[in-house]
Formats: C-alpha cells, sequence, structure tokens
C-alpha cells in the first residue's frame, strides 16, 4: 500500500489548514464566549471559503463540487476538524451528499443551490424516546392522494436554525416480516416555512458551542409527493446509499482535533521548566506524548484505510464503525491527557484544550453511539461463523 500523499492531496492540505488558521482560528473565542455564530461574520467566511473552492468540497464535480476521491476529502475534513465546529460547519458548509439522489427537478431546487451556497440543508432523524432504533419512528406521513400529511417531532438536529430546508425520515407504512411489523420510511425534502413545520430551539449542552440542535416539529404539514428523496418506503435504501461517510467526517474531524491537542501538548513539555528541567523529560509526561501519538496514529490508520476502501468500493459497515469509534474513543483520551501535561493551565479558556475537550463528548454519541459501533463490528465477526 502506498502511503505518499499526492501533490494535489498535500496541496488541498495546506490550503484548507492555511485557511482554518487564518481565518477561523481568530474568531473562536468570539465563539465560545458568546455562543453565537453572528450572521454577518457567517456570511464574510462563507464568501472567502467559496473564493477558495473549499465550499460543497464533499461533493462530485458533476454537481458543483470539488469532486474529490473519498481519501482527499478525509484529508481535507480532518485540517477543518481542527477549528470550532460552528465556524467550520456553518461556514465551510458540506452539503449532505443524500442530496445526490436527487432527481433531476430536485437537484434544481435543493442541490444546486446549496452547492452555491444560497441554500443548506439538515438531516431530521432522530426522535425523542427512539434514539438509535430509528426502526421505531413515530413520525408519521400519512398519504392523501398526491400529497402526504405528517405529523411527529425530531430533536438533536444539528444546524436547523441555519438550515433553509430539511431532509425528513418519517414512517409511510408497515410490513410483515418474519420477526413481526416493521416501519416502512420514506425520505422527504421540506422547505423552513412550510405551514405545519416549526423549527424551535433545542437544548443547551457541552459540546460545540455556537453550533445549535433544534427540535423540529410537524402539525398536519402537508407536503406533495414531488418532494420524496428517492422513493416511497425506500428512505432506508437511500439513507445506507449516501450516508455511511458520515462516520467517516466524524472520524476525520476529530482526527484534527487530537493532532491539534497533540501540538499543545508537546509545544508545553518543552516550554514549562520545573525542578529545573523541561516536564517532557519526566517519564510521567513523555509516556503520556508517546501514547496519545500511539493513538492518533492508529486511529488515523483505520480511518484513512476506510476511506480508500470506500474508493476501492471494498469497504465494510465495520469498516467504517471502527473508524469512528478508534477516532472518537481517541480524541476523548488525547484531550484529556493534553489537559493533565498542561495541568491547571489546561482548563482554562486561554488554550483551546478545555473546548476540544468539552467538544470530544458528543462525538461518541451522535452519528451511532460507540456502544452501536461495537454491535455493528462484534455482528460482522460472528455472523460468518453463524453467531
Amino acid at each position: 500500500m502506498d502511503f505518499n500523499l499526492s501533490d494535489e492531496q498535500q496541496m488541498i492540505i495546506k490550503t484548507t489548514k492555511d485557511f482554518v488558521v487564518n481565518e477561523l482560528y481568530p474568531h473562536e473565542k468570539e465563539i465560545e464566549e458568546t455562543g453565537v455564530l453572528r450572521p454577518e461574520l457567517r456570511d464574510e467566511i462563507k464568501k472567502k471559503a467559496i473564493a477558495a473552492g473549499l465550499y460543497a468540497a464533499n461533493l462530485p464535480a458533476e454537481v458543483g463540487g470539488a469532486g474529490l476521491d473519498t481519501l482527499t476529502w478525509v484529508l481535507y475534513e480532518r485540517e477543518l476538524g481542527r477549528a470550532n465546529y460552528a465556524l467550520h460547519w456553518t461556514c465551510v458548509f458540506r452539503p449532505s451528499n443524500i442530496l445526490m439522489a436527487c432527481n433531476a427537478e430536485q437537484r434544481k431546487k435543493y442541490l444546486f443551490p446549496a452547492v452555491r451556497g444560497d441554500a443548506s440543508d439538515c438531516l431530521a432523524l432522530t426522535e425523542p424516546g427512539i434514539g438509535s432504533d430509528l426502526r421505531g419512528m413515530k413520525t408519521f406521513a400519512k398519504q392523501e392522494g398526491d400529497w402526504f400529511i405528517i405529523n411527529g417531532t425530531k430533536h438533536f438536529i444539528s444546524h436547523a436554525d441555519e438550515a433553509t430546508y430539511c431532509i425528513l425520515f418519517a414512517a409511510t407504512g408497515e410490513e410483515d416480516t418474519p420477526r413481526g411489523k416493521k416501519k416502512l420510511i420514506t425520505a422527504f425534502l421540506i422547505d423552513k416555512g412550510t405551514p405545519g413545520f416549526t423549527v424551535r430551539d433545542g437544548y443547551k449542552n457541552v459540546s460545540h458551542r455556537g453550533y445549535n440542535n433544534c427540535i423540529l416539529e410537524f402539525n398536519d404539514c402537508r407536503v406533495h409527493k414531488s418532494q420524496i428523496l428517492g422513493e416511497l418506503h425506500k428512505g432506508f435504501d437511500v439513507a445506507n446509499e449516501w450516508l455511511g461517510a458520515t462516520r467517516l467526517q466524524v472520524a476525520a474531524t476529530c482526527l484534527g482535533r487530537a493532532e491539534r491537542a497533540l501540538e499543545h501538548a508537546k509545544q508545553w513539555a518543552v516550554d514549562r521548566i520545573q525542578f529545573g528541567q523541561q516536564i517532557g523529560k519526566f517519564q510521567g509526561v513523555s509516556f503520556k506524548l508517546a501514547d496519545m501519538a500511539m493513538e492518533l496514529k492508529a486511529a488515523e490508520l483505520l480511518t484513512l484505510e476506510a476511506a480508500w476502501k470506500v474508493d476501492q468500493k471494498t469497504v465494510t459497515d465495520m469498516d467504517m464503525a471502527m473508524a469512528k469509534l478508534k477516532a472518537t474513543e481517541m480524541l476523548a483520551f488525547v484531550a484529556d491527557e493534553a489537559i493533565q501535561i498542561h495541568g491547571g493551565m489546561g482548563l482554562m479558556s486561554d488554550l483551546p484544550l478545555e473546548r476540544i475537550w468539552r467538544d470530544a463528548r458528543v462525538e461518541r454519541i451522535w452519528e451511532g453511539t460507540s456502544e452501536i459501533q461495537r454491535h455493528i463490528i462484534s455482528r460482522a465477526l460472528l455472523r460468518p461463523l453463524g453467531g
């Protein structure tokens, strides 16, 4: 396996990292202190991201994206992940690749405006009391002729306050299976402002200040059948085809933040003098750095291998799950150890470490909890043996 990066990949990494350092880092303090990403700041950075070719870079060239292969896209995501989430996600937006399932008319109305920066999407899957059991979702779309009447509630919907439309997954029927009845799920494209569709403030949380979760309420919301994404009752087919990469995205952004934490820890180990010498000379610190670097490398290799396998069309659910699981748990470890090396200063807001530490907590929950990832991995190991 060739581990060398191409000249193009190295250029993309440098361009993205320079943008993050020069355009995003300077605004982190404001976001952390206020918990708000000002619209004028968002628009200013978004224009710069579009000009730099970094906006919507996750999508194919045929629809106006950068046309990056999966491995290069993950390298790009790793660099973006170094910064405050609200800044790198909202200002350097990457539309959900599930929009590639849009038909020709839907591409004109939803996909292309998102690529240009004139619109943005949010993904509405999770419901109160349902968690990871998506087959148990209660939001229901009842068909009446050419229309669907939708009722239900979604929560933990990231950046729904910024989005101009949502990609909603709702039950549209049931089917009998050997294990009993199973919900049939359909995906819909629903514009914000549609009667019966309300976006409410979500919950205050410890991670990713300025990047909000919201509650979406649907009360007799009428949606035309032309707004179905994919086919009726085939919502999970659409999700399974396009959404797997979101786990790689989480893994990649965790790599970026872990690298930043490790960089701070290394520098502190050299600069900080205690008992007449650099603290990095003490095994209590130097061994921490060694373990942090090793865990980061392991997560990086799992993530890049999974991305490479996507491009080779050999990736499995286990590959994705391993990458996501390892990278998210690695970030928690590295962030915690970086703070320990810094001592009291690590908890101060003068450094980004306490933010990275707080932000790391959600990564083991969203896009599939660590327990779900372990379930996927163990199932893949045992099923071939009849387990």
